[in-house]
């Protein structure tokens, strides 16, 4: 999305040359490539772990802290190397946005109508909320300590992470419309 945006508000004129059916479907490629070989590896790195003691995991999902928390091996370097390709993953992506998104708001500061930068801006802003929000609670799920007692804090956190961000998704970019604005 911070490419297409970055190709319709800085390139307007060659649209439909840069975003066409081919460069789409390798966005997407890229994409469900990069999440299968990531979720392969946490499910390979999973099945190495040897269980023991008991099957409770004090969680509304089955992460990768709390499954660490109830295994008996060490597989503690094994999970650092999924871990490492997964931040390399991440900020590969934070940073191709944040690059993106700095080159609209050049190209947005360049445009002399106050009306023209108050569209442009309000084209870009839902998708930096949802992104903003989707990665601030992944950020405060997995980078937090691993406690030994389950806290309420981390169930809110596991919610919020899961199910917040594909709440608010349409409820954001909906608010762009006339209809949905006037029945709020």
């Amino acid at each position: 999305m911070a490419y297409d945006r970055y190709v319709a508000i800085c390139k307007p004129l060659h649209y439909e040359t840069i975003m066409n059916r081919r460069a789409c479907v390798q966005m997407a490629a890229i994409a469900w490539i990069s999440v299968i070989l990531y979720s392969s590896l946490h499910t390979g790195n999973t099945f190495s772990i040897t269980f023991c003691g008991g099957n409770m995991v004090d969680q509304f999902f089955c992460e990768i802290p709390q499954l660490f928390k109830l295994a008996c091996s060490n597989s503690y370097f094994n999970e650092v190397g999924v871990i490492a390709f997964g931040v390399c993953l991440t900020l590969s992506c934070f940073v191709f946005i944040i690059v993106t998104y700095v080159q609209i708001l050049t190209t947005v500061l360049r445009i002399p109508s106050e009306q023209g930068r108050h569209k442009t801006f309000s084209t870009c802003l839902p998708h930096l909320i949802v992104i903003s929000m989707f990665l601030s609670t992944g950020v405060f799920a997995y980078m937090k300590p691993i406690s030994s007692s389950p806290s309420a804090l981390d169930l809110v956190v596991a919610v919020l992470y899961s199910v917040l961000p594909p709440v608010m998704n349409p409820i954001i970019y909906s608010i762009r419309n006339k209809e949905i604005k006037a029945s709020l």
